[in-house]
C-alpha cells in the first residue's frame, strides 16, 4: 500500500480543506490502483526540521518515497494528476 503524506498542523484551516478535498480523490485512485493508497497526516509541529521546511507552505502532499511534492493551493484535478504521476513511477 502506498502512503500519501499530508503535511499539516493543528488549527490549519487550509489543511482541513485539503484533507476534505483529498478524500474523494483517494477513493477514486484506490479504485484504479490495486495496491491501495492511504492518507497519513504528518504533524509538522513535532519536528523543528519539518516546521522549517513546511511552516509557511502547508498543506503539502507527497507520496512517501517520492521527492516531488504538491503544495497548496491545489484542487481535486491537480491532486489527482499529481497522484497519477507519483503512483505510476
Amino acid at each position: 500500500m502506498k502512503t500519501l503524506l499530508l503535511y499539516t498542523t493543528a488549527g490549519c484551516h487550509l489543511c482541513e480543506q485539503a484533507e476534505t478535498l483529498l478524500k474523494p480523490v483517494l477513493e477514486y485512485v484506490q479504485a484504479s490502483f490495486p495496491e491501495g493508497v492511504k492518507l497519513q497526516p504528518v504533524e509538522i509541529s513535532e519536528s523543528e526540521a519539518l516546521v522549517e521546511r513546511y511552516g509557511i507552505r502547508i498543506p503539502v502532499i507527497r507520496v512517501e518515497g517520492q521527492t516531488e511534492e504538491l503544495g497548496w493551493p491545489f484542487d481535486q484535478a491537480i491532486a489527482f494528476a499529481y497522484l497519477q504521476g507519483a503512483l505510476a513511477s
